[in-house]
């Protein structure tokens, strides 16, 4: 299509703007080719002429059709450029809350910055087996789809999250790994997924730390593969770590934090299995305390360290070696707190006097506190021939303690992640894997180093990866539509990578400049100059030297070369080192050891030799550099990228002030370029990026078929004359087998042909409803002038209806007043005889209350007889309920005998049940006693009730004469008469009770007797059982008088062997100090007699581990020289009679090594002899007695009719594997 067709009114565009970097606008006016101005209005009615031109702006980018605006994949665009792919992830973050959306084969990922409900149970379970397209972009569809083609393909997949700091990356890869250990789990060992989980909590700890871009920041890189068995289960993991950023150990900018696993300790200090790490606040450490703020919003430090100890347990990595973990962590520390000293000349120095926190350093450590004291402010020069002893100046010193402690840190994190690697590796055969690799993406700062270059340097890598992937796919895709392709052109940064990896280029330049003895900085960035100042890739700063640019794929980025050398050797000095080998912490020693110096693995014999024997080989490893380690592990990860399919997620910060759902257009779209999203629109855009199947195109766009079309049933063909017929050139769409391939713009095309189509159509409808409208119009007023006569003729027809109302309503209201005149007359007489109605029923009620007072005092006497009376039905109803309890009580205990004749036969609570029978009988007797009191105190109470009642009684009578005297009134003495004979029956019948209680109450007592009888017989019968089970118990114990000695002896000679490693353990580790103190005693005696004159020095420097000055940094004067003679001699005098105890406690540990050895032939010939002797088990004619005697023999005896144990006790303590113990330092003893 042509300009003209494209830019004509009402068209919408993009045009750039400073602040939102693109706007929408709208053409007001139709373009003609050519023409310098384009007529548009914004968004906000704002009309803009937009200049256009070859000396102008080029024509702005066209807007997609809103239908495709939302899209979840960004490569169904129709125009596929900057502001679309930007406005589409606009609309779908911040208007329908979505984060993920496709770009062809990658997931972009944007943080939301808020915990969203998307990651459960149940969304696991609905992306598991689904296709990646039919369901909403997720992290979990990218994870099935990996998934899935390991199964289907029996291929390794790749995960590549990358994205700058807090874009994301971490939660995404954990999601991730949280997926494949749901669905990938397995119900044999469930425990494996929980401990790849498990990893994630340790990683951050020892790994992250907040900056101020991201609260919970990687610093490092990691690629984790999930091995998966062939029925596609979990069965372990493995885990690569790449550029940890040691420096944040001993520095952190303003509001950053050092390493989370170091404020979790601090804030764990209380904890009592921590009060011999003398640890304080984290404000109180230097190294935790730079960054001025030690507390991260909505994070508690002590509760994340018990998960994070609680993971360590879950790995299968013991407490002592916790313990061991945390006293390092503890140690490192301290050392920041190490106060080093200047002295006066300035060119030496010394650490404080009794310094507190050096002393917990070499504690922690278990490290010579004198040794470590000389050598923080010490070191050697070496030369081709001698070696020297040199002070460092303060801060050469500083920065020594500082390089120790990074150095440290890294071995630690090092040995850590090998452990979790052990806790995830699985002795079955791993069939396929998926890893998941979480990398920084591409950074640029204002200021630039090393990190910086080496993050880069592998963005530029696994961009290239990335761009071939694209393509390769792009190309196979038409491939299997059968369509015609031509190579598409893409950016390849194959230039940029030779400027980085290739010969002579900028790491080999680096490294080179590293061996050089005195090689700098500025040197090293004058050869770059010289070298690469031809490429298209490298540029020279105009106003720098010591910088260097650098021309990426995705921006050009300065680098700073200060500090490169330095980096790039990461050097530790070799005197340090050595005090940490000879740490007598087996985990301390272990971490400094050499691969080539690592002990030898387990073997049926035991050698002991001297380090001194065998001259010490130079490291290669130590000679490798930080850039060359990291080009050789990437070239590695490549490798294994490449022989995997990969899944791509880019990660997007969508703002720097962490808002919630906030997005600021200009930090996406500088992302965007970074991680290669719009590459990959470029690529698409270069070839068919729009993509129809054949029935979607018919259902879409019939409305420009002809009529006849849309009956044919050959619908391919139909949608192909439509397209010849509409679209002029060729080259504008393909045919494939199942789908249409649009050029970049033709589906907009279709769009617009479509909206006239809809426009045409809408402008007859239109017509045709205006004039319908009119007529109905027409009748309207017709129908409202009719109307309007109707109601005339109504309304006055209701004012004379109206009138009739009023005089009807006239007569009534005459009618209701004389009512009311009348009705209060009535009311008045009516109040008048209800007053005279009030005062004579008064007076017949006061004569009515003096006869129910009467009444009432009557009913007194009758309350008082009723209580007693109910008083007493009580007692006879309490004591029926102690009855009933008695007999239950009875049943219940005549259960409980039958349970203790049952366990009774048992010999092990044989005396409890006594005891319990001997308590039973006395509880009983007690009983019988508390009854008897019981019973007296009733026939007290029954006594004193009786008493009373004959008092009552006779009260009652008195009463009664009173009143016959008082009135002759025969009702009421009647009553009385006849209340007094019922006190008397209910009497009787009280007697009559307690008789029978008396009765009860024997009985009860003869059932007991005969009840403690009973029991006294069964215990004499369980007596004689229990002496029986004695007698048994007794021959048994004898039985096993020759087990139990076999027992003691095996016990015996295990701890000799305990013993005995110790002892080898103890003398290598004396072997080493004595090898470092003869050392230190050969300099100190050769140093008071060398001599030599200035002309004699070498300006060489040796080319070894550890670094190394030349001698032209030793003083030639002859002070100096007298100086360091007196200190050597002082230094000899000193080392003397340390040098005798060590070579006495030497020979102390050969002899007793030797007497350990005759112990052992001894106890090995005395095993030989002496064979255990078979037992004969009692028979017995009880089961359970014959079970009670088989768990009492030893597995050893049930299988001695086999063949007899003839390995000799050489063998079985040699066999065995030696487990490390730490041995204490006995030479001062």
């Amino acid at each position: 299509m042509s300009v003209n067709e494209l830019f004509t009114k009402l068209t919408r565009v993009w045009v750039p703007d400073p602040d939102d970097v693109w706007k929408a606008a709208e053409i007001t006016r139709d373009y003609k080719e050519g023409e310098a101005v384009l007529h548009l209005q914004l968004e906000d009615g704002t009309p803009l002429e937009y200049q256009v031109g070859p000396k102008a702006n080029a024509l702005p980018f066209l807007r997609n059709p809103d239908i495709l605006v939302g899209e979840n994949d960004l490569t169904a665009l129709s125009y596929l450029h900057e502001p679309a792919v930007l406005h589409n992830l606009r609309v779908r973050f911040l208007e329908s809350n979505n984060i993920y959306t496709y770009c062809g084969i990658v997931l972009v990922a944007i943080n939301p910055y808020e915990q969203l409900q998307i990651y459960g149970e149940e969304v696991i379970t609905a992306y598991s087996g689904q296709n990646m397209g039919d369901m909403d972009p997720h992290i979990f569809a990218v994870a099935e789809e990996a998934y899935k083609q390991m199964a289907r393909d029996e291929k390794n997949q790749s995960i590549i999250v990358s994205g700058e700091s807090g874009a994301g990356k971490t939660v995404s890869a954990k999601y991730a790994m949280r997926y494949f250990a749901t669905v990938g789990g397995s119900s044999s060992d469930a425990n494996v997924e929980e401990k790849v989980l498990a990893s994630n909590p340790i990683m951050e700890a020892i790994g992250n730390a907040k900056t101020t871009r991201n609260d919970n920041s990687s610093r490092f890189g990691k690629y984790i593969q999930i091995g998966f068995s062939r029925h596609y289960h979990i069965i372990g993991a493995n885990m690569r770590t790449y550029l940890l950023e040691k420096s944040r150990v001993v520095f952190q900018a303003e509001d950053e934090r050092n390493y989370h696993i170091f404020y979790q300790l601090c804030a764990s200090a209380s904890l009592p299995e921590f009060k011999d790490l003398s640890l304080m606040s984290a404000e109180d450490f230097t190294y935790t305390s730079l960054g001025e703020n030690i507390f991260i919003e909505g994070v508690n430090d002590a509760n994340d360290f018990k998960k994070t100890r609680e993971a360590f347990t879950l790995l299968g990595i013991k407490e002592s070696s916790q313990s061991s973990i945390f006293k390092i962590m503890a140690s490192i520390l301290h050392l920041g707190n190490v106060e080093i000293v200047s002295e006066r000349d300035g060119e030496s120095c010394h650490v404080t006097r009794n310094d507190v926190h050096l002393q917990h350093f070499c504690r922690l450590l278990g490290v010579e506190l004198k040794q470590m004291d000389h050598w923080l402010c010490h070191r050697k020069l070496a030369t081709a021939s001698e070696t020297f002893v040199k002070t460092m100046s303060c801060q050469q010193a500083v920065n020594a303690r500082d390089a120790l402690a990074k150095h440290i840190y890294a071995r630690l994190f090092d040995w850590i992640v090998e452990h979790i690697n052990k806790a995830l590796h699985t002795s079955t055969k791993q069939h396929s894997f998926i890893g998941v690799l979480d990398i920084y993406g591409f950074e640029t700062f204002e200021v630039n180093s090393f990190e910086q270059f080496c993050i880069n340097y592998a963005n530029e890598k696994l961009q290239q990866q990335f761009n071939s992937h694209v393509f390769k796919l792009e190309q196979d895709e038409y491939m299997k539509e059968d369509i015609p392709w031509t190579l598409i052109d893409f950016y390849d940064n194959q230039p940029c990578i030779d400027l980085i990896e290739a010969r002579l280029g900028i790491l080999d330049l680096l490294d080179e400049e590293c061996k050089v003895p005195k090689g700098t900085d500025q040197n090293w960035a004058q050869k770059l100059y010289k070298q690469h100042s031809s490429s298209g890739h490298f540029q020279k700063p105009r106003m720098s030297n010591t910088s260097f640019i650098i021309i990426h794929f995705a921006d050009k980025v300065e680098y700073q070369c200060e500090g490169f050398l330095e980096k790039n050797r990461d050097t530790v000095y070799e005197e340090q080192i050595n005090i940490l080998k000879a740490s007598e912490f087996q985990l301390v020693a272990d971490l400094f050891q050499d691969k080539s110096d690592a002990p030898p693995s387990k073997s049926s014999k035991v050698n002991v030799r001297s380090l001194k024997t065998v001259p010490k080989v130079p490291n290669k490893e130590h000679r490798k550099t930080v850039g060359h380690q990291f080009r050789s592990s990437l070239h590695l990860l490549m490798d294994t990228l490449n022989a995997t399919t990969p899944h791509y997620v880019r990660c997007i910060k969508p703002n720097d002030l962490k808002e919630a759902f906030s997005f600021d257009s200009r930090r996406a779209v500088q992302q965007l370029r970074a991680c290669g999203v719009l590459e990959t629109i470029r690529i698409s855009a270069a070839g068919y990026p729009s993509r129809w199947t054949y029935p979607d195109f018919f259902s879409r766009y019939r409305v420009l078929m002809k009529k006849s079309d849309l009956t044919s049933a050959d619908k391919k063909q139909v949608c192909k004359n439509l397209l010849e017929t509409l679209i002029k050139e060729p080259d504008m769409f393909q045919f494939g087998k199942t789908k249409i391939f649009f050029r970049a713009g033709q589906v907009a095309y279709l769009e617009k042909l479509r909206t006239d189509k809809f426009r045409s159509a809408c402008i007859k409808i239109q017509k045709t409803v205006r004039g319908w409208l009119q007529r109905i119009r027409y009748r309207r007023v017709r129908r409202a002038a009719i109307g309007l006569q109707r109601y005339g003729r109504g309304y006055l027809a209701r004012r004379y209806a109206e009138f009739l109302r009023q005089n009807r309503a006239a007569l009534i209201c005459q009618k209701q007043y004389r009512m009311v005149q009348e009705r209060r007359k009535f009311l008045r007489i009516r109040r008048a005889t209800v007053t005279i109605q009030a005062y004579a029923r008064g007076m017949f009620t006061r004569r009515i209350f003096w006869e129910f007072m009467l009444h009432h005092k009557a009913m007194l006497i009758q309350k008082h007889v009723r209580g007693w009376l109910q008083r007493k039905k009580f007692r006879r109803a309490r004591d029926a309920a102690i009855i009933i309890q008695c007999a239950f009580r009875r049943m219940q205990a005549k259960r409980q005998l039958k349970q203790l004749k049952i366990e009774a036969r048992s010999a092990q609570h044989l005396k409890k049940l006594n005891t319990g029978m001997e308590n039973k009988i006395v509880q009983l007797q007690r009983k019988m006693d508390e009854q008897s009191k019981e019973l007296k105190t009733q026939n007290e109470q029954l006594v004193t009730a009786n008493a009373s009642l004959g008092s009552e009684v006779t009260k009652l009578q008195k009463q009664l004469e009173q009143i016959r005297s008082q009135q002759p009134d025969g009702g009421q003495v009647e009553s009385l008469q006849e209340e007094v004979e019922r006190l008397r029956e209910e009497l009787q019948e009280a007697q009559a009770q307690r008789k029978r209680m008396e009765e009860e109450h024997g009985s009860e007592k003869h059932s007991l007797n005969q009840r403690v009888e009973e029991l006294e017989a069964e215990n004499a019968l369980l007596k004689a059982e229990k002496d029986e089970l004695n007698r048994r118990i007794q021959q048994q114990a004898k039985n096993s008088a020759a087990e139990e000695s076999s027992a003691s002896l095996e016990t015996e000679l295990n701890q000799e062997r305990e013993r005995y490693q110790n002892l080898l353990k103890e003398f290598s580790r004396l072997e080493l100090r004595y090898d470092n103190l003869k050392e230190e005693m050969a300099l100190s005696k050769f140093q008071p007699g060398h001599h030599r004159n200035p002309s004699n020095q070498s300006s060489l420097e040796s080319d070894s581990n550890y670094p190394s000055v030349s001698m032209s940094e030793v003083g030639d004067t002859e002070d100096s020289i007298q100086l360091v003679d007196e200190m050597g001699v002082e230094k000899a005098a000193m080392d003397i009679s340390l040098f005798m105890k060590l070579q006495k406690r030497v020979r102390e540990l050969e002899t007793e090594r030797k007497r350990l050895q005759v112990n052992l032939d001894k106890m090995e010939e005395l095993a030989k002899r002496k064979g255990p002797e078979p037992k004969t088990p009692t028979p017995d004619v009880a089961t359970g007695d014959l079970a009670y005697n088989n768990l009492k023999v030893p597995e050893s005896n049930r299988s001695r009719s086999g063949p007899q144990r003839s390995t000799s006790f050489q063998t079985i303590l040699l066999d065995k594997p030696v487990k490390p113990v730490t041995v204490q330092n006995r030479s001062s003893g």
